[in-house]
This record gives structure tokens, C-alpha cells and sequence, in this order.
């Protein structure tokens, strides 16, 4: 049997009355629909029980073996600071090559420090980046059978190769020698402030030791006080190969052949590249 292609959905743009109203029926609740939050393909909203739902259209072709259900699995994490997970469940609707899913869990108050990346130093407190520090260690310290996937695409080492090799080709030696447990989309979006916690789990998994902080870096790097922070924080874990590697790898996707001119990261990002490569070369 031939598997059709997903068709390209953005949710900011769909008519979604009938998935809320399923939702709605199957987890026994009321959305809040002053209070939904659309993304491109996930949706948000608040509940008549002071708890949190996000839904999420995932097509068959970004759903390998171990399945999707992130939130659910992230449960069974200690020591990382991350809502709780209530309930989920997934359907299908008729000839779609695409799941839906849903999750109850609990509600965060606090806001998302900005959006996926930040052009304004957020100022956090002291005590947040000890609690990012401390959820992170408690991360990489767990084990999993999960393989995290970035952008849902799942990341191994041919990943990390191939892409390092087409946009930075002296790179010679691109083997990652440590895999720990990541959050795998650890951008500003997905970290709230100033009380510090970290949602959005659909992707977590084994990936390169660093790559949770070579995202939050890279995504700091409109603000150079704010990526040297960064860098701080996590050092030993972004002055690790593996972490040199997965700086320069978010540096590939900013700087390779889809960068936009536009992108206040690019300039710093070519900058960071050619320091990374060099210390790359040297070790």
C-alpha cells in the first residue's frame, strides 16, 4: 500500500472549531477560547480546570518507531523544572496521513521568556539561569530510548555529518563521541521567565551533549551579552567537542544555503562559525 503525502498544514490558517470541540469531548473540559495560542502546528489553550492543553498535527512521515508522544514520556524526568503531565490521547481523522494529539498538563503562569530567538536581553535573574543549570544536568543525567528530533527530523550522526560537511567542509573530523538526554527545541520560546521552567517536550531525546545549549546560545545571538552568558553557564558542555560541534551545527542552519538577510543572527553566526571551525582545527 502506497503511504499518500501529508499535506502542508499551518494551523495559524486552519479552521479548528471541530478539532477544540473533539478535544473538548474526549478529555471532559472546556478550552478557554479567548486563550488559545496558535502556532504553526501546534495549538495551545487554557481550561475551565486551571490546567493547560496543547494539541499538535504531526504528518506520518515525521513520526518514526518510537512514536510521538513526547509530553507523556517526559513524565518520568526527575529533577528537570517542566509542567506535569495530567492526560493525552491521539486520533486520526479520515484520510489524512496525519495524527493529531493532545495533552492536558499543568499550568504554567509564567510567560515564554520571547519568541523562538531574542534581539533584547531578557535581563533574567540569577536564580533562573541556577534552575536552567540544574534542570539541565538532571536532564543529561537520565537515560531513554527516545532519540530527540529537532525540527521533527530525527538527529544522528549521518544528520550532523552531512550538514556540517556541506556548509563547513574543512571540518574534517565530525564525529560526536557523547549522546545524553536533550529537550532537543530549547529556544526562548520554550523557556518561560522570570520564573524558570521548560515546556514543549514533543521532541526530547538522545542527541550530541550540548545541543540544548548550543540552541539557547544561538538563539542569543542578537545579543552578545546574552550569548556570552550562555556560553558561561554551559561551558563545559559547549566547550566539549561534541558541544564545539553542535554550536557549529546550529551555525549551519543559520548561515547555509536557506539564510535569510533579514535574520538578526546571521552576521554574529558567520562570526562564531569561523572562531568554532578554527578551534575545531586546533583540537
Amino acid at each position: 500500500m502506497t503511504m499518500s503525502v501529508p499535506r502542508a498544514v499551518d494551523l495559524r490558517r486552519e479552521s479548528l472549531d471541530g478539532v477544540l470541540d473533539r478535544v473538548e469531548r474526549s478529555l471532559q473540559l472546556r478550552l478557554d477560547r479567548e486563550t488559545v495560542v496558535r502556532k504553526r502546528r501546534t495549538i495551545g489553550a487554557r481550561t475551565d480546570r486551571d490546567t493547560w492543553v496543547r494539541i499538535e498535527r504531526r504528518g506520518f512521515d515525521r513520526i518514526g518507531a518510537q512514536g510521538w508522544n513526547g509530553p507523556e514520556s517526559a513524565a518520568v524526568l526527575s529533577g528537570v523544572v517542566m509542567p506535569s503531565w495530567y492526560a493525552g490521547f491521539a486520533w486520526r481523522e479520515p484520510g489524512e496521513s496525519a495524527m493529531w494529539r493532545a495533552d492536558e498538563m499543568e499550568l504554567v503562569n509564567a510567560a515564554p521568556v520571547g519568541r523562538a530567538l531574542v534581539i533584547e536581553d531578557p535581563r533574567l535573574p540569577d536564580a533562573w539561569w541556577s534552575a536552567l543549570n540544574a534542570s539541565l544536568d538532571a536532564l543529561a543525567a537520565q537515560a531513554t530510548p527516545r532519540v530527540a528530533t529537532p525540527d521533527t527530523e530525527t538527529i544522528t550522526q549521518e544528520l550532523v555529518t552531512a550538514t556540517l560537511g556541506e556548509i563547513f567542509p574543512g571540518v574534517a573530523n565530525t564525529a560526536v563521541e557523547e549522546w545524553w538526554p536533550a529537550h532537543a527545541d530549547l529556544t526562548w520560546a520554550n523557556v518561560t521567565g522570570p520564573e524558570f521552567c521548560m515546556i514543549d517536550w514533543e521532541d526530547w531525546g538522545m542527541a550530541p551533549r550540548g545541543l540544548d545549549a548550543a540552541t539557547l546560545w544561538g538563539n542569543s545571538l542578537a545579543v552578545p551579552a546574552l550569548a556570552e552568558r550562555v556560553w558561561s553557564e554551559r561551558r563545559p558542555d559547549l566547550e566539549s567537542r561534541s558541544g564545539l560541534l553542535m554550536a557549529l551545527f546550529f551555525c549551519a542552519k543559520v548561515t547555509g544555503p536557506h539564510a535569510q538577510p533579514e535574520d538578526p543572527r546571521l552576521e554574529p553566526a558567520r562570526k562564531e562559525a569561523a572562531r568554532l571551525t578554527a578551534r575545531l582545527h586546533a583540537d
